[in-house]
């Protein structure tokens, strides 16, 4: 296996395959329309509950219904590239358990690269949209000036911020090198997930650190987003976040990379 590849190796051999991907999934056009349907209708769903719920309470813990949906919309995007880039990780315990995985392991190329870059999960660019317009629409609500370096930093805590979700989806998937019902240590992190709409401000302060330091997922949206939405208030693990994402997503890679270099194909 080859790890010294360049960057612009693993770049354009990645479009290729995404490309290839993308033109399989688009000769089923009935199921990816449904299935994007089905995606727009839960966000829609979920911007409705918001609603319903702050039209009884004007604010919940000092959070504006605009901020919510700031937050909400922040999470949106920030999970998306776990949902188009790295969705193969829901596969990886029925390769591991069927032995299909060994394929996987005598390419020159990046391991770990050539099995997330298999599937592209072209569904989740409508969850992209929906959270970018919510980002805007609540933007514009809640009056934060649009300035140059407004945009970059939201660009750049939402880039870190999703290399949370997908650490977290990494760890959880790569369990299954170990252990047989690792579905459930998946499914597990994924609903957790829902959490991360929230401010962790709303939960009890046994939560508050169950989800700052034991499931990170306020890193997800919470605390970047507080770069944008409450400048004058920012805490230091909000500075720290981009940092956190980082360190996070290469604990998660080398957990994974550990675990599919000791796989020997038994399904074990």
């Amino acid at each position: 296996m080859d790890n010294k590849r360049g960057l612009f190796f693993y770049l354009k051999l990645y479009g290729k395959i995404v490309v290839q991907d993308i033109k399989s999934k688009m000769s089923y056009r009935a199921d990816f329309i449904i299935s994007t349907i089905g995606m727009v209708a839960t966000n829609i769903s979920g911007f409705i509950g918001f609603y319903i719920l702050f039209r009884n309470f004007p604010s919940i813990n000092g959070w504006t219904y605009d901020e919510m949906l700031f937050l909400y919309g922040f999470s949106l995007v920030s999970i998306t590239p776990v949902q188009c880039l790295f969705d193969n990780n829901w596969s990886l315990r029925i390769n591991v358990y069927t032995g299909d995985f060994i394929k996987y392991c005598f390419r020159p190329v990046n391991l770990f690269f050539y099995y997330q870059s298999e599937i592209f999960d072209i569904k989740g660019l409508g969850q992209l949209a929906f959270g970018i317009g919510t980002i805007i629409y609540a933007w514009s609500r809640i009056g934060l000036p649009v300035t140059f370096l407004a945009i970059l930093k939201l660009i750049i805590f939402l880039s870190t911020a999703s290399l949370v979700m997908i650490a977290l989806q990494n760890a959880a998937a790569a369990t299954c090198f170990w252990i047989q019902n690792s579905f459930y240590v998946l499914d597990l992190v994924n609903r957790f997930r829902d959490y991360a709409k929230y401010p962790i401000t709303i939960f009890s302060p046994v939560f508050r650190f169950i989800f700052t330091f034991l499931f990170p997922i306020a890193f997800i949206a919470y605390y970047p987003s507080l770069v944008i939405l409450r400048p004058n208030e920012i805490p230091l693990l909000t500075w720290l976040s981009p940092f956190i994402g980082a360190a996070f997503f290469y604990v998660s890679y080398r957990i994974w990379m550990y675990g599919a270099m000791r796989y020997n194909g038994t399904g074990s």
